[in-house]
């Protein structure tokens, strides 16, 4: 990164001097564009000395269409196929983005593409076959076992269990988050490979349940003799940012008061020790992956209401998104009264 601060730095790269030839070269007039899958990775004092533009990654939707029109002519072509020789349909290429691929881009999946078409010519030559459709049960066979699991939301109402959506280098996620407690000293327990931010959220959450305890039907002093375990399953997956806020405050709240939370919602938003609902990034990519999942109803911070316009209309027209100020308003909309 040193070296790149020098290179992009207008102030500097007029004499850019490099070390293996050591000539002076004038970068000055260069056009300098650079990729990256995930921004946190940038130090900061290089982001501000770039312009960068954001491009949201792709959905299911136009991977299957990309996959159609340009993956599968280009890999037929590459591997001495006509298309009657090869069949993937639209249901199966479903299936490998989800079981098969995970990025935000389509890389993986042509490659996963190519290793069919190298397999059907085997299978032609080999068992004197004219053509082959491709099923779940043959991509099974020649690719092996389901490699990833694509979230999937709970299939019954649920005492400490709330839907969450995360927002990764991949595109959109659903996660559960789980809560339990137990006799002991008041402590809590964070278990998921959580960062320091979730962390925090999580404390904010856990001093909020305890500022609102009565009114929230829950015994002050049962913190003091209850130790507390939050759980984010995919322990080794590292997952942070606050966006989580409302989903382990809800958690928190569907434990202690023993009230089930709708299976069929999910939610995201940071919250504040006073309960308010702030707003988070990556709605578009969160709301794909509850739609995938099924999710029916999504829970987001009001200053979000401006981002559906990102969101696809089949995706707005199936679920229904309900903005939030507060976490009363998310408790009246997520437990189970």
């Amino acid at each position: 990164s040193d070296a790149l601060l020098e290179v992009l730095d207008p102030e500097q790269n007029s004499f850019f001097s490099d070390h293996y030839l050591e000539e002076p070269y004038d970068l000055s007039k260069v056009m300098f564009i650079a990729t990256a899958n995930y921004l946190d990775n940038i130090p900061a004092p290089l982001q501000d000395r770039l312009e960068i533009i954001e491009l949201p990654s792709y959905t299911e939707i136009d991977k299957v269409h990309i996959a159609q029109d340009h993956l599968i002519p280009k890999q037929l072509n590459a591997n001495g196929l006509h298309a009657a020789q090869f069949k993937l349909r639209e249901k199966e290429i479903l299936y490998l983005i989800r079981h098969y691929t995970r990025e935000a881009g389509v890389r993986q999946l042509e490659r996963t593409i190519a290793s069919l078409c190298r397999k059907t010519v085997l299978a032609i030559l080999n068992d004197d076959k004219k053509s082959v459709t491709v099923t779940q049960k043959l991509i099974n066979q020649w690719l092996g076992k389901e490699i990833f699991e694509y979230g999937v939301k709970e299939k019954n109402d649920q005492v400490g269990v709330v839907t969450g959506l995360a927002y990764t280098s991949f595109g959109g996620d659903v996660l559960s988050i789980e809560v339990n407690y137990f006799e002991g000293k008041g402590n809590m327990v964070l278990t998921g490979k959580l960062g320091d931010v979730m962390k925090e959220s999580a404390a904010i959450a856990l001093d909020y349940v305890k500022a609102h305890a009565r009114e929230l039907g829950i015994d002050p002093k049962f913190f003091d003799s209850h130790d507390i375990h939050i759980h984010i399953p995919e322990g080794a997956v590292p997952k942070d940012g606050p966006s989580a806020g409302v989903t382990l405050t809800t958690a928190l709240v569907s434990a202690l008061s023993d009230t089930p939370v709708h299976a069929d919602l999910a939610m995201t938003g940071e919250v504040t020790l006073r309960g308010n609902v702030l707003p988070i990034g990556g709605l578009r990519e969160k709301s794909l992956a509850a739609n995938r999942a099924g999710i029916k109803k999504i829970l987001i911070p009001k200053q979000n209401v401006r981002d559906l316009e990102d969101v696809p209309e089949t995706v707005r027209e199936s679920i229904k998104f309900v903005p939030v100020e507060t976490m009363s308003q998310v408790l009246k909309e997520a437990l189970v009264r």
